[in-house]
């Protein structure tokens, strides 16, 4: 028979060698079909009722079926809103387990199972076919060829520095990159990229998403895109637009190569809304299957959603079915695509229960115990946008979470705010405040100066001011509170002295950065002072605003590579600097974890730390072994000279100067132990100590 029962046991689309199982999970619905499409996705060839069904999954076997085939769902069941159904056979629904995606989204008002335009709204029926302008699965042959050296990199948590890129904006404008690989999965792991990423000594490619995205309608209507990727439509897919062919091996070769050259790769992954938006927007996929199932629904008002997210909606993940789609997801990335962790969008909406976050949340829980993911990198992005969302500091001790703590401090302290010395200490060594509970290590702490989100380093010191006037919102998106500086003139300048003032700054935040305990986090970009003319929110611009310009590549003062690459050595050096254990001050038997000192390198007393608008901080950073070297750091943030001493230890007769932000040449010296130096304003000091 060429249509038998099948499987519910893989949701999907899966290939055996002689057919392939299609299963699809809907608690609702009433009769599912699969519609077979010809190669080029425009004409429907048939449809296939799924013959059985077990425990709320349709499924099917076709013994004819082979990688290659287009397909999507027409899903039968009541148009009730008012109730939490959406059901619309009219409209053919992408796969939610997709391994690949053919073809784009083309926007028409036929993707809108109500009536656009209809005074009634969402509550009115609409029976146009849409199949035409939506993109189509594909069934996929999984296997991959990644031959027998490929080995993952296994980076301890500890020694992880986190580079933050996109797939696109990375090297779309890189010369050294061949065109055609420009802007793709292959540009990621070209030579050039590998021996740029190599200098700079980071470990780790975060990469902004890579699922299967659609590109917002409004945005579209601009002549814009959702540069960005945050509007996930497909979980299991890799976006389409980052290759010229196979998207799925475009990508695991890309991982592979990468993994050749010793660096990790982490996923930005959005499961906590989709593409879909609020009651009034498209039925593409999870909508039409069940959305009683899929997303929070307000209970006093189903046809409502419960948005938690500022994207319309948010993604059911207390539903058994939808919590495997995604546990199913990040395995099928570590599995399948070799991916070596993961950073989740505004994952306090993924640990939701019925009473708001919860540390003890099916999601957490099934992390928690799963064999696969208990095993890989795990990042919270700590909040959203609803009731009790900031949860900073909150999450399991399995994982690490964006620290937006420090980033708000540093970039006060180095904009020359005072009274900040305590806030500054607590974040350069690690936030205990924050993370030392339930046995979380320094390493929960992800610091920040600048992510995608925001400001570049440059443009941190460059405006005070958001300009966003190129995303068409009337320059009203994007964060207002920016603790940014322009150092006297709003923009680009040639003024020396400006100019001179902000490389400072931006080498000050690399140096502090990568100084901190806790896991270092770089913007791509930020080494050759890339700016976005001042757009703070640039989700919206693919093109020259978005990408890295790569112009202060070799430009003296703008091209910080070397510099990165001596911190992110110096940083190596120091296990202290890199801990798993929290700081302790003087112990009993004399050793410390760190000693905070006066300029006069007398320890710090309570009015010491209420000094009025204080700017400077210095502190020792004690060896953790014995035969290892203690650290002397010094921050100056005031904008005059500052004579300290450096500290008077018996058993070190010198301190070697590691390093001075203010002297571009990194001069090196030797100081007496005790003996008088100055910090110059608005600089960062290191001194290792020698017997």
């Amino acid at each position: 028979m060429r249509l038998s029962a099948g499987t519910s046991a893989r949701l999907g689309a899966s290939w055996d060698g002689r057919g392939t199982n299609f299963a699809l999970f809907s608690a609702n619905a009433q009769k599912v079909e699969l519609c077979l499409f010809d190669s080029q996705g425009r004409r429907e060839l048939e449809r296939i009722e799924l013959p059985e069904r077990t425990e709320d999954v349709w499924h099917g076997y076709l013994n004819d079926v082979s990688p290659g085939q287009l397909y999507g769902y027409r899903v039968h069941g009541p148009y009730q809103p008012e109730h939490g159904h959406r059901f619309n056979a009219n409209k053919l629904l992408l796969d939610p387990y997709a391994r690949r995606l053919a073809g784009r989204l083309v926007w028409t008002d036929a993707h809108f199972a109500y009536r656009t335009g209809s005074p009634r709204e969402d509550l009115s029926f609409d029976r146009r076919d849409n199949a035409r302008a939506m993109p189509k699965a594909v069934v996929v042959d999984e296997t991959f060829n990644w031959g027998r050296r490929e080995m993952r990199p296994n980076i301890p948590w500890e020694d992880t520095i986190i580079y933050e890129a996109h797939v696109r904006g990375l090297t779309q404008k890189r010369e050294d990159v061949p065109p055609n690989l420009r802007g793709t999965y292959g540009g990621l792991s070209s030579p050039a990229m590998i021996e740029h990423l190599r200098r700079l000594g980071v470990t780790t490619i975060e990469l902004l998403p890579v699922h299967g995205l659609v590109d917002d309608r409004v945005l579209v209507e601009k002549k814009l895109s959702n540069y960005w990727g945050y509007n996930t439509l497909s979980f299991f897919a890799p976006e389409p637009r980052y290759s010229q062919d196979n998207p799925l091996d475009a990508f695991r070769t890309t991982v592979a190569r990468l993994h050749d050259a010793g660096i990790e790769v982490m996923l930005d992954v959005v499961y906590n809304h989709t593409a879909e938006g609020n009651h009034m927007g498209p039925t593409l996929s999870f909508r039409g299957i069940d959305n009683a199932s899929y997303y929070v629904l307000k209970p006093e008002n189903p046809r409502f959603y419960d948005d938690f997210t500022g994207c319309g909606s948010s993604v059911n993940l207390r539903h058994p079915r939808v919590l495997q789609m995604v546990m199913d997801s990040l395995r099928y990335w570590v599995e399948v695509c070799h991916v070596d962790g993961f950073r989740c969008d505004l994952a306090t909406t993924l640990a939701r229960g019925p009473n708001g976050f919860d540390r003890n949340s099916a999601f957490l829980t099934a992390i928690r115990q799963d064999p696969v993911l208990s095993s890989v990198k795990l990042v919270a992005e700590p909040w959203d946008l609803g009731m009790g969302g900031y949860q900073v500091g909150a999450f399991p001790s399995q994982w690490s979470e964006w620290n937006d703590r420090y980033r708000s401090a540093m970039r006060r302290y180095w904009s020359g705010e005072g009274s900040l010395i305590g806030e500054v200490s607590s974040r350069m060594t690690g936030s205990s405040d924050l993370f030392n509970h339930d046995g979380r290590k320094p390493r929960a702490s992800v610091n920040h100066i600048t992510v995608h989100d925001g400001f570049t380093l440059q443009d941190l010191f460059s405006y005070n001011e958001k300009h966003n006037e190129a995303n068409g919102e009337g320059n009203r998106d994007g964060a207002n509170d920016n603790h940014s500086t322009n150092c006297g003139h709003e923009g680009p300048t040639d003024d020396p002295a400006i100019t001179a003032l902000r490389r400072q700054l931006r080498r000050n935040q690399i140096a502090c950065l990568l100084m901190a305990q806790g896991l270092p986090l770089i913007l791509a970009g930020d080494e050759v002072a890339n700016s976005q003319s001042g757009n703070n929110n640039a989700y919206c611009q693919d093109n020259e605003i978005g990408w890295v310009n790569w112009e202060g590549l070799g430009r003296e003062g703008d091209d910080l590579i070397n510099f990165v690459g001596h911190m992110t050595a110096l940083r190596k050096r120091f296990p202290q600097i890199r801990s798993h254990r929290w700081l302790e001050g003087r112990r009993a038997d004399g050793t410390y974890g760190v000693l905070w000192l006066t300029p006069a390198a007398e320890d710090m007393k309570e009015e010491d730390w209420k000094f009025p608008e204080g700017r400077f901080l210095a502190y020792v950073l004690g060896p953790i072994e014995r035969g290892q070297s203690p650290i002397f750091i010094v921050l100056n943030a005031a904008p005059e000279e500052i004579a300290f001493n450096l500290p008077k230890m018996p058993e070190y007769k010198s301190w070697q100067q590691l390093l001075n932000t203010a002297d571009v040449k990194q001069g090196t010296g030797d100081f007496a132990s005790g003996s008088a130096a100055k910090a110059p304003p608005r600089s960062v000091l290191a001194f290792v100590g020698s017997a």
